[in-house]
């Protein structure tokens, strides 16, 4: 594995730890969840858009706008825009929300992931001065690794809870993406092997009858 050169801050949270491997990861997440991101933006962003042109356009076409508030016929114009201003509220904050996750799939593609030092008791990551800690009992020991996108996803037994209309409601666990690295094997050996051994699920001893 190619040594890097670790910057001082880094070699010193490491200390004396023993290191397993050390890479630099090319970007925070695989390509791919980052294009769908943008793809969902744009879409987000298609249907106020189209919102916004018809509910405007007759505004600065001269025109009166009309529309309903609440199953009442209201009309609105240049001298009269007050009853305009709760719908246009609602039409920029989608609007607001499409561009926030366009910008945000934007620098999840562009964004390095930094260092990832793994070590006899954790991972360390470490881009631009920012440092987080992942101790190897955090993961559950499902690993993912995909060749053609350089990825090693590591699951975390922490997440979300997402709520289902029609059905029970789901655990969503975290992931761990060290992406756009080299020496995938070996690394993912490593993972497994500290997780493993970090395991804090208690062994059930065996009934013998």
């Amino acid at each position: 594995m190619k040594k890097l050169n670790l910057p001082k801050d880094l070699q010193t949270v490491i200390g004396n730890e023993q290191v397993d491997f050390a890479v630099f990861a090319k970007r925070m997440q695989p390509k791919s969840l980052s294009y769908g991101i943008i793809i969902f933006s744009l879409l987000w962003l298609s249907l106020p858009s189209i919102g916004a042109y018809a509910f405007f356009k007759p505004l600065f076409s001269g025109e009166d706008v009309h529309f309903e508030v609440n199953d009442v016929p209201t009309t609105a114009n240049w001298d009269n825009l007050e009853p305009m201003i709760f719908p246009s509220s609602l039409l920029i904050l989608f609007l607001v929300i499409g561009i926030s996750l366009f910008i945000w799939g934007l620098i999840t593609l562009l964004k390095k992931g930094g260092y990832y030092v793994g070590t006899e008791n954790r991972i360390i990551n470490y881009l631009n001065g920012n440092i987080k800690y992942f101790d190897w009992e955090q993961f559950t020991g499902n690993v993912e690794l995909n060749f053609k996108k350089k990825n090693i996803s590591l699951e975390l037994r922490r997440g979300k809870i997402k709520t289902k209309d029609n059905g029970p409601d789901e655990f969503v666990p975290e992931i761990l993406h060290l992406s756009g690295i080299e020496n995938l094997i070996e690394i993912e050996k490593i993972c497994r092997q500290r997780i493993k051994e970090n395991d804090p699920t208690p062994v059930l001893p065996k009934i013998v009858s």
